[in-house]
């Protein structure tokens, strides 16, 4: 038994020492072009320079992150496929009482990279200018007014069913594949209002196509001081913090997870980064795996209740 035991262990540390020595990939729930696909893209690009081998970034939409999840949890651990995760993968165990992997066991957290204010957008058709003239038209409108997602069970979906339960309304929920067509759907006036990225919206409110009436987080956002909160403007107890973090599947060995949490933090402190993240409205944050693993179960626990109380299920 001592032989085999010294066996494994000996064969693990070769198998680290030669990590990485073949192409990795960041398996991404979204279609290209969002805030989360923009994240994996700049990791990807750092982690390729940092480890000597291609990084390819695999958008692998639908579902609401359970297809992209359930690839993600079959794949070899090996340390050679990552997954960025967000809100829609803490919501799946919520929304599907039979899923093919579990959401916390098949799964080994790294780090989270980035986190991001929502932002209550609307078209300029919709007559409205404050957070209390969107509740008025939704109490007036029942059901009639939509609001665009990037997706079933994603941030943008639940911040728009929170609004709806802590505002006492009733919008009606359109998923889109990807926070970018979401944008899409209020810009074209398919949808009239959407809960996503604000600095992405930014050219089309200067433009005026867009209105941006509140944002998202508790506080106001740093980069963006004018802009009130939708707690502020009249919803009290309302917050909804966008975020993204990269997870591989259970069982990879530590020493690889410990390398790549080295290497993601040393991504996420360096300058220009911190910049390009910035102009996407993000900042990073990084944290050790089981700050990371907590953070995951207290996502489930939140968001549980609006879950629920919308009576959201999986189609």
């Amino acid at each position: 038994m001592f032989g085999v035991a010294a066996a494994a262990v000996f064969c693990a540390s070769v198998f680290a020492q030669t990590y990485p020595n073949r192409p990795l990939r960041i398996i991404v729930p979204l279609a290209p072009g969002g805030g989360n696909d923009t994240a994996a893209r700049i990791v990807g690009h750092r982690l390729s320079v940092a480890l000597g081998q291609q990084v390819v970034v695999d958008n692998r939409p639908g579902g609401g992150s359970v297809i992209a999840s359930e690839i993600a949890a079959k794949s070899p651990s090996d340390g050679y496929t990552l997954y960025l995760v967000s809100t829609s993968f803490t919501v799946a165990p919520i929304l599907h009482k039979v899923l093919p992997f579990d959401t916390l066991r098949d799964f080994a957290p790294i780090s989270r990279v980035a986190i991001a204010p929502g932002a209550l957008i609307v078209h300029p058709s919709v007559p409205v200018n404050s957070v209390n003239d969107v509740i008025a038209l939704a109490r007036a409108r029942p059901g009639q007014i939509t609001f665009s997602s990037s997706g079933l069970g994603g941030g943008s979906h639940l911040g728009g069913e929170l609004f709806n339960m802590l505002a006492n309304v009733r919008m009606l929920h359109v998923p889109y594949r990807g926070s970018a067509q979401a944008t899409a759907a209020v810009l074209s006036g398919e949808t009239a209002v959407a809960f996503t990225n604000p600095i992405s919206s930014l050219p089309h409110i200067q433009s005026g196509r867009l209105k941006m009436i509140a944002v998202t987080t508790a506080q106001r956002w740093p980069l963006l001081p004018e802009v009130p909160t939708i707690t502020e403007s009249g919803v009290p107890g309302y917050e909804l913090l966008l975020w993204n973090g990269l997870v591989v599947p259970a069982a990879t060995p530590q020493t690889i997870i410990t390398q790549l949490h080295r290497e993601l933090t040393q991504i996420l402190n360096a300058p220009d980064v911190i910049k390009v993240l910035a102009g996407d409205g993000s900042r990073p944050l990084f944290e050790s795996p089981q700050a990371f693993a907590a953070f995951l179960k207290d996502e489930i626990a939140k968001w549980t209740k609006v879950v629920r109380r919308a009576g959201i299920t999986a189609n």
